[in-house]
């Protein structure tokens, strides 16, 4: 089969295109012929040589897959039937022809959805749905503020937390891209943070409130704003580190807001809780991706053998939704 793999870490350039053994299946483990990946930004962090894969993963990058169930290793216990049309959220190996993942990590295609586009859906879903939800437990009439409108986080996040009865801020890099988290996704409050203070422009256009909860991809750059943005009791969910990983933390601000900051990634986790979070997505995300309140956005499809171009692509930051190579 073909699979990419890093030659060394660097640009989009690095990305090679091998024929390599087909993998197969372990213990518990299910065969998927891969239709389509997803591509994150774990992925670039990577290939840059930032992020390596957790012991034991494949060091093909990708974390999700759409594709048909082709075998099956022993002692698999979820009900699946070959071809079935699935995705999947991987440690690693989606950019490849076939991958072998637990089958805890598994789930049908959600209703309406075409097997192309439902590989945008299944680490989108997982990230925000365990953070906003299941940590953060954001309520219904709270103010979510969500970094990065249109990336496949922001894409995603905005749309749920809109779905589960929050009130969406968020911000992005342009004046276009502050009218499409506005106009297409939903979002209530869209700033563009090159131009304008987002905690002040936050409580201007939200009474006087800060934020209850904050999911932030952009770190340590960030972090002093964030904690000048929550509310009273807000939560700051950190998911990533964009802006760098280290940075001051003023515990004083903390501790009179009576505020907290936690931070999670979802790649190390162990089976277990990959196979709790993904069933929590089927039960209460996929109903709503089938009734239409929450739409897979993709922003373009490249084949595997132009997955430098579409790494390209990525890092232009031009991109609303998610980019995907297309087996």
């Amino acid at each position: 089969m073909k699979a990419v793999y890093i030659s060394e870490p660097g640009g989009p350039e690095v990305l090679e295109v091998r024929d390599v053994d087909a993998p197969v299946p372990g213990q518990g483990e299910v065969l998927i012929d891969v239709v389509a990946a997803g591509l994150n930004r774990a992925d670039v962090q990577q290939r840059r040589g930032f992020y390596p894969p957790p012991p034991g993963a494949s060091e093909v990058p990708g974390l999700e897959v759409s594709g048909r169930i082709a075998g099956f290793g022993p002692g698999v216990s979820k009900p699946f039937s070959l071809g079935d049309k699935v995705v999947a959220l991987l440690a690693g190996g989606g950019y490849a022809q076939q991958v072998a993942v637990p089958a805890e990590q598994v789930l049908r295609v959600p209703e309406g959805v075409d097997l192309v586009t439902a590989a945008s859906l299944p680490e989108v879903a997982a990230t925000v749905y365990s953070n906003l939800i299941m940590t953060a437990q954001l309520q219904p009439g709270e103010t979510v503020l969500i970094h990065g409108a249109t990336g496949g986080i922001g894409t995603m996040a905005i749309q749920l937390a809109k779905a589960f009865g929050a009130k969406v801020a968020t911000t992005a890099g342009t004046d276009e891209k502050v009218g499409t988290a506005k106009a297409f996704l939903g979002a209530d409050i869209a700033i563009n943070y090159k131009e304008e203070n987002f905690p002040d422009s936050l409580r201007r256009q939200n009474g006087g409130k800060g934020a209850d909860v904050i999911l932030d991809v952009v770190g340590a750059k960030y972090l002093q704003q964030n904690l000048d943005a929550l509310a009273d009791y807000g939560r700051l969910v950190v998911i990533g580190l964009q802006g760098g990983a280290k940075g001051e933390l003023d515990l004083g601000l903390l501790l009179k807001k009576r505020a907290a900051v936690v931070a999670t990634a979802l790649r190390p986790r162990p089976v277990a809780e990959k196979g709790a979070i993904m069933t929590a997505v089927r039960d209460a995300v996929w109903p709503l991706v089938a009734d239409g309140r929450i739409r897979p956005l993709v922003a373009k499809t490249f084949p595997l053998d132009q997955v430098s171009a579409a790494h390209r692509y990525f890092d232009s930051g031009d991109h609303v939704g998610k980019i995907l190579l297309v087996m």
